[in-house]
């Protein structure tokens, strides 16, 4: 029997295998294999490729995603989910204005938002990520760019504390834009509590609230409120969610994007 021969390019079909682990928690060899018309052997060498890069773990016949303990370095998060990342910051780039003020924290979620921004005009930017500080200051769009003081953590490239916490409260801007680590029916999540300190001092020092995630973080687990539904502004996702979680966040106020 002759099996099926592949359809697209191999990093293309890593990248969409990666993506739809991550959203469905796992998947079996056949089954990738029929969705993304391969052969499970070819199947097999791509589930090692991205096993060894850290970014899904292999199980008996098939693979998972990795659990929220299990995120690992920055970089390798970076190279996760990235197709569903894009369509989330192609959104966020119609939602900020030239001129506009606002807050970014760390995240690859919103560093990938980060390089379509940078190109609008005069935007002032304050981040505690070192990374998405770069890429305004050398963005096509001349941003004003503050990078916020304090404790130094080299594993996501940003700054935390109560230092940084100090520093947000001297301003009000016009938006926070905030990635986090999960998403429940009650509202957001995040799975370090500095970093949850610095995200709940830039929603309080904001006039409205954009949240980037994409579709995985509503199965993720978060062990520190950041907000409800009724703080957030603008849900930023890759994928329409189920219609009772669109129910739930419209009703609190939210727009979905």
């Amino acid at each position: 029997m002759t099996e099926p021969k592949t359809s697209i390019r191999p990093s293309y079909r890593r990248a969409a295998i990666r993506d739809y682990i991550e959203k469905r928690g796992q998947a079996s060899i056949e089954e990738l294999a029929q969705k993304f018309t391969s052969s499970t052997e070819t199947v097999r060498r791509d589930l090692k490729t991205l096993a060894d890069a850290g970014q899904i773990r292999k199980i008996h016949g098939g693979a998972c995603r990795l659990d929220v303990s299990e995120e690992g370095p920055f970089e390798a998060r970076m190279a996760r989910n990235t197709l569903a990342k894009q369509v989330v910051a192609e959104k966020v780039r119609e939602l900020v204005m030239p001129g506009q003020t606002l807050f970014i924290d760390t995240g690859s979620t919103t560093l990938i938002c980060a390089q379509l921004l940078a190109r609008i005009r005069k935007l002032r930017v304050v981040t505690n990520s070192v990374l998405i500080a770069d890429v305004f200051a050398k963005g096509s769009g001349e941003a004003d760019v503050t990078l916020l003081g304090g404790r130094f953590r080299s594993d996501n490239h940003q700054t935390v504390g109560a230092e940084t916490v100090q520093e947000i409260r001297n301003f009000q801007l016009d938006h926070a834009m905030l990635t986090v680590g999960a998403i429940d029916g009650d509202g957001l999540l995040d799975i370090s509590e500095e970093e949850a300190q610095v995200a709940r001092a830039m929603i309080r020092s904001s006039r409205t609230l954009t949240v980037v995630a994409d579709l995985s973080k509503l199965c993720a687990k978060g062990q520190y409120r950041l907000c409800g539904f009724e703080d957030v502004t603008n849900l930023v996702l890759d994928e329409k969610p189920d219609s009772s979680f669109v129910e739930r966040v419209t009703k609190a106020g939210v727009t979905l994007y």
